[in-house]
């Protein structure tokens, strides 16, 4: 009887072998301090962007103004402590000596403990911009948040857990960690009390972004600004050749220049923003494209004003949106600027009345010069009392003030005039309403 041979077992798969460095890059982004980092980069970036929504939603730019101020000044040290307190853990288990036997160079030991705290913490930051952006796009009209200055402040925050593990590197002190985070708050908070050009080069300056976006240069220029000392100090510390780090170095004297000079010249006006969307009837009420939702309000807070300016000689055609710092078009009148929390809150007129009073001063506003304002004399208090009554009379507001003998007076003297004389008169005051010179104003 013949038998078959026995057949060999078929040889095992052999598991996949993992790359060490993968292997071990993946061990840190699950031990440690560092996962810890992304909650709380989210919260150090949530609480307060809650505790201030009035101030932000509903505009990109106001948003991101204050995204940035809490990126970059109260989370940026917190990253840096965690990633001091990442680069202390070898001095605090003793195993300083240990590492220094593997064959892998320092450089690469860096990175690989270093870049967990830094991928955690951008991961916390992106989850809170998402969230707050998310919360402010229900308010807002046209435009959109800025994908640059996102990208300088997580960049910057991956700059701060570098530069703290090479501090918790080199401070041998269990509480050189909340130390560093005190010190780079200071470092970073009291430059945005300067007025010199040189505090655009602090990562947290307080940029002004209503209306504006960053120009086109500005996010490789601050990442080389941001970058280029933090790689130094990298360098200087893990390679064998440090007078590399004298490169970048140079990059970033290279660029502070161009920062300084530039200024608030680092951002333009957005487009959008110089974009007018008005009314069809006229005369037309005409806001800023950003401000889309306040169109239908501030036409119907103005309607009172424009009814009883309604025949007269003289009168706005248009009732525009003007940028901080610029005028109305000719034959138009300003309407006030508004400020998130106060005037506006959450794309609403908490006050129409108050919103038609502010344009009734801009139309009485003669933008003359302090001195000739300040004036006591009788003729120049008579034309402020004029253009004061006058605005009441527009935009009646309770408590507003006037001098019972001189603009109260005037007041009811406007009031009881009728319609055919008070619609002369005012085309006569009108036709005045730029003029300095108080003999140009009629008299009531």
């Amino acid at each position: 009887m013949t038998g078959t041979p026995d057949q060999a077992p078929p040889a095992a798969t052999p598991a996949p072998v993992r790359h060490p460095a993968r292997a071990a890059f993946g061990a840190e982004l699950r031990r440690g301090i560092a996962p810890w980092t992304a909650p709380a980069t989210a919260l150090t970036i949530a609480v307060p962007m809650i505790s201030k929504a009035q101030q932000w939603q509903g505009g990109w730019g106001d948003t991101q103004e204050l995204l940035h101020s809490c990126a970059t000044l109260l989370a940026g040290p917190l990253v840096a402590a965690a990633g001091c307190w990442q680069g202390g853990r070898e001095h605090r288990r003793g195993t300083a000596a240990l590492w220094l036997s593997v064959p892998r160079g320092r450089p690469a030991r860096l990175v690989m403990a270093a870049l967990p705290v830094a991928v955690w913490a951008v991961v916390g930051h992106l989850l809170a911009v998402v969230g707050v952006l998310a919360a402010t796009w229900p308010y807002t009209g046209a435009g959109g948040p800025s994908v640059g200055m996102i990208a300088v402040d997580a960049w910057f925050l991956v700059c701060a857990a570098f530069t703290g593990f090479v501090v918790g590197r080199l401070w041998r002190w269990r509480l050189a960690a909340p130390v560093l985070a005190a010190v780079t708050y200071l470092a970073l908070g009291v430059p945005t009390y300067s007025s010199s050009g040189l505090r655009f080069l602090n990562p947290a300056e307080q940029y002004y972004l209503a209306g504006r976006v960053p120009v086109a240069w500005f996010v490789p220029v601050m990442v080389v600004w941001a970058g280029a000392p933090v790689l130094a100090v990298v360098i200087a510390y893990a390679a064998r050749r440090r007078l590399l780090a004298l490169l970048p170095l140079a990059a970033a004297a290279l660029v502070a220049p161009l920062i300084v000079n530039s200024g608030d010249g680092l951002f333009r006006q957005d487009p959008v923003a110089e974009r007018l969307i008005c009314t069809e009837a006229v005369p037309q009420v005409c806001v800023s494209g950003m401000d889309g939702p306040l169109l239908s309000q501030a036409s119907d807070a103005l309607a009172g004003l424009r009814s009883r300016l309604d025949g007269v000689a003289g009168a706005p055609r248009r009732y525009v949106y003007a940028p901080e710092g610029g005028e109305a078009p000719a034959g138009a009148s300003p309407l006030p600027h508004h400020t998130r929390g106060w005037t506006v809150v959450r794309d609403r007129l908490p006050d129409p009345a108050d919103y038609a009073r502010q344009t009734a001063l801009r139309l009485t506003d003669r933008g003359c010069p302090p001195a000739v304002l300040l004036a006591e004399d009788p003729a120049t208090v008579r034309m402020g009392e004029t253009d004061s009554a006058v605005a009441q009379w527009l935009a009646p507001l309770d408590g507003a003030w006037l001098d019972p003998d001189l603009g109260g007076r005037y007041l009811t003297r406007l009031t009881a005039m009728g319609g055919a004389e008070r619609r002369a008169w005012l085309g006569r005051y009108l036709a005045t309403r730029t003029s300095c010179d108080p003999e140009a104003v009629p008299t009531l």
